[in-house]
């Protein structure tokens, strides 16, 4: 097993500070891979080719990037990669996770907020529409003078990326190493995320997994999609995607041993769903993230 740290950022958010905005235009991307305690909320234009790594998603993006990140664990940078531009603008919003505690987003007004919080523990991709909806408060709280309207524009911004309907999760569950809920349905699916995380590398049929949870298959699968969005093979298959990725990250094992390791049934099968799920095959991967990943 190859042993690594990952650059933890020092941010210059003071504790007595409610947020800071940091605003600059760059002709290149030079932050390496990195994590922090902060929330992090990331708007980069005019960098069309770039590439976005949070956890274990890596993709190149468009002119326009928004992106929430809101886990002390989830490494995360942008990188070069190919963009050509001279004239990158970025703006970044780091607040401490405690500036809207539990007491307060348990309110029924601030609800969406928590459950856009929730979500953006393995990074939030917005669409244009919600980027066009905040755009200009994000332009206007760079040069707000009074500080209590600026945290007042930091609600609007939440409060508007909450309502958004086209929000898209980032890195997968197992990556990001998601904090278990206790709460109602919760119990039911981390009892269903322990045992796939104790069993990914076996056989897994769809009954033993119902029976888990004395549920029908048919009810098991409704369960899952309401609470994943996916299918169960497909929420099983990002699962031992996610293993896979941290291993070809933080381990010298060949690309054979980790994909018969997560449960894959034959080294072609692996790289086929890899390569579809992830847009390169597992060798690119691991070559893409170590190469820019810093030791300290």
């Amino acid at each position: 097993m190859i042993q690594t740290e990952l650059f933890n950022e020092v941010s210059p958010l003071y504790k007595k500070d409610c947020f800071i905005v940091m605003e600059r235009t760059k002709s290149t991307f030079n932050f390496p891979i990195h994590i922090h305690p902060e929330y992090e909320l990331n708007f980069i234009e005019q960098a069309k080719g770039a590439q976005r790594i949070v956890g274990d998603s890596i993709e190149e993006i468009g002119s326009e990037e928004l992106v929430l990140i809101t886990n002390p664990k989830l490494e995360h940078a942008w990188v070069n990669h190919n963009c050509k531009s001279s004239s990158i603008h970025e703006i970044t919003i780091q607040f401490h996770p405690d500036l809207f505690n539990e007491a307060f987003l348990d309110k029924n007004q601030f609800k969406s907020i928590e459950a856009l919080f929730n979500k953006a523990k393995k990074g939030v991709l917005f669409d244009s529409e919600a980027i066009n909806k905040v755009k200009p408060l994000l332009k206007t709280i760079t040069c707000e003078t009074d500080s209590f309207y600026s945290v007042i524009k930091l609600l609007i911004i939440l409060h508007e990326l909450s309502t958004s309907k086209n929000t898209r999760e980032l890195s997968s569950t197992l990556f990001c190493k998601k904090e278990e809920s206790k709460s109602g349905d919760n119990v039911r699916m981390n009892k269903v995320i322990a045992y796939l995380n104790n069993n990914y590398h076996k056989q897994i049929r769809l009954q033993e997994v119902a029976e888990l949870i004395s549920m029908s298959e048919s009810s098991f699968c409704r369960f899952i999609k309401q609470r994943t969005s996916k299918s169960f093979v497909d929420f099983l298959t990002d699962l031992r995607l996610g293993v896979a990725s941290r291993l070809l990250i933080d381990s010298s094992n060949s690309i054979a041993e980790i994909g018969y390791s997560c449960g894959f049934n034959n080294l072609s099968n692996f790289n086929r769903i890899f390569k579809k799920k992830k847009n390169v095959p597992p060798t690119e991967f691991r070559e893409n993230y170590r190469k820019k990943k810093v030791i300290v």
